[in-house]
């Protein structure tokens, strides 16, 4: 059997952890620049507020309702999620940490109370996290989701929903269309309306040759699980990234080249310390930058560079990019955004290195790791490269951002006693 837990309006319940006051409230966050609503709490549903709607439109909608706002504060959703994860563990040995906000679990040879074993999952991140959740249990990953998606939704299952026997897991498939089970999008569902497959049930009681003639084997594999029949197993160990991508809107236009390269110097860095993470080296990277497409003469270019070696080494990486984005470009433009992209990456552990090229040396490898070490202890550029630039007027704009209150210590909360 598989559990799925996932947590409800992730980014939103975040915010209200560490403020009670806000807990039954109406609550938004925004995206990068504070551009969209990118989750809502179900007090802000409630209103009709809707998903990826962008801001300055519904603004005097949010002032009305008196919605707090909030923007994003990955620093705290991060820690949070990794505190979620980790008691999440103490529940089964065998794991998979599918997203931010959502993590598989193999109860296999767990206690025979599948219900009440979820119930104390559910109480215990609350106890421990304030952090609500919902679980969904069945015997395939497939139906956990759906039972997942059944537990929130359906108000007498109070958060938890076992789908331990065909006809309940039968019973919910009936009701729920085919776009609600995982994997199948709007133009795969396009696809099997023409074969009069609407809802799930129909999808589970088709001729899976049928199926897998006009879609693919991994829907046939879909099929069988949405049966009772597991085929899928969990990833305890999340796959390698085959390209790394780093990619931020300006909070204002540059209209000089500086703050074009500042940029992409710090989204440089930020690529080479997860292709660290992933104890991967790179070989080639992208560039771009652009102006809004929204306004007229939008220009957009791009370029994709050599490294002189495979490495991962922040220095070497952001150095290469800043060269790329210098020919890149051009005065008269206001630019918008930029992106750094690692896009040619291999394993450390099976590069063979070339025999008259001494390639990344191991004083760049220890001060790598020196690097990591100060910014995963002391947080976030504790430690940056003086390319980053320091006042960076051109960054993304946070106008709304709450306090870090778990990985800065000025913002650690304060108890009155």
């Amino acid at each position: 059997m598989f559990a799925l837990v996932d947590c409800n309006s992730f980014y939103a319940s975040c915010e209200q952890v560490f403020r009670p006051d806000l807990r039954g409230k109406p609550v938004v966050v925004l995206s990068n620049n504070d551009g969209f609503v990118v989750a809502r709490s179900a007090e802000a549903k409630a209103l009709g507020i809707p998903d990826l709607e962008p801001f300055f439109k519904i603004e005097h909608l949010l002032r009305k309702h008196r919605v707090a706002i909030f923007s994003s504060n990955y620093p705290l959703y991060g820690d949070l999620s990794n505190r979620v994860m980790i008691t999440l563990k103490g529940f089964s040995p065998q794991i998979e940490v599918y997203s931010i906000d959502e993590m598989f679990l193999c109860l296999d040879g767990l206690p025979d109370s599948l219900d009440g074993y979820a119930r104390q999952m559910k109480n215990v991140l609350w106890e421990h996290l304030r952090m609500p959740v919902g679980v969904g249990i069945a015997p395939s990953k497939t139906l956990a989701k759906l039972a997942n998606r059944a537990a929130k939704k359906i108000p007498r299952c109070t958060g938890v929903c076992v789908l331990d026997q065909p006809p309940k897991w039968q019973w919910l498939l009936r009701r729920v269309p085919v776009t609600a089970v995982w994997g199948v999008g709007k133009q795969t569902a396009r696809r099997l309306s023409c074969l009069n497959i609407h809802s799930a049930w129909d999808l589970a009681s088709a001729n899976p040759k049928i199926v897998r003639r006009h879609t693919s084997i991994c829907l046939e594999r879909t099929m069988e699980e949405l049966n009772g029949r597991p085929c899928m197993a969990l990833e305890e160990l999340p796959p390698a990234k085959k390209q790394i991508y780093c990619t931020r809107s300006f909070g204002n236009k540059a209209t000089e080249v500086d703050p074009v390269l500042e940029a992409i110097s710090l989204y440089a860095a930020r690529a080479a310390e997860k292709l660290r993470q992933q104890q991967h080296l790179a070989l080639t990277l992208h560039v771009f930058i652009h102006t809004s497409p929204f306004e007229p003469d939008f220009h957009s270019v791009s370029a994709v560079a050599k490294l002189p070696f495979p490495t991962d080494d922040s220095r070497i990486i952001a150095g290469t990019a800043r060269e790329t984005a210098r020919r890149l470009y051009s005065s008269g433009h206001a630019f918008l955004k930029a992106g750094v992209g690692l896009i040619e990456i291999i394993d450390r552990k099976y590069h063979q290195f070339d025999l008259l090229s001494a390639g990344q040396s191991r004083q760049s490898d220890r001060l790598m790791a020196v690097l990591d070490r100060i910014n995963h202890h002391y947080g976030r550029n504790a430690v940056f490269l003086a390319a980053q630039g320091v006042s960076k007027p051109w960054y993304m704009r946070q106008q709304y951002t709450s306090p870090e209150y778990t990985t800065r210590w000025r913002d650690l909360p304060k108890a009155m006693a």
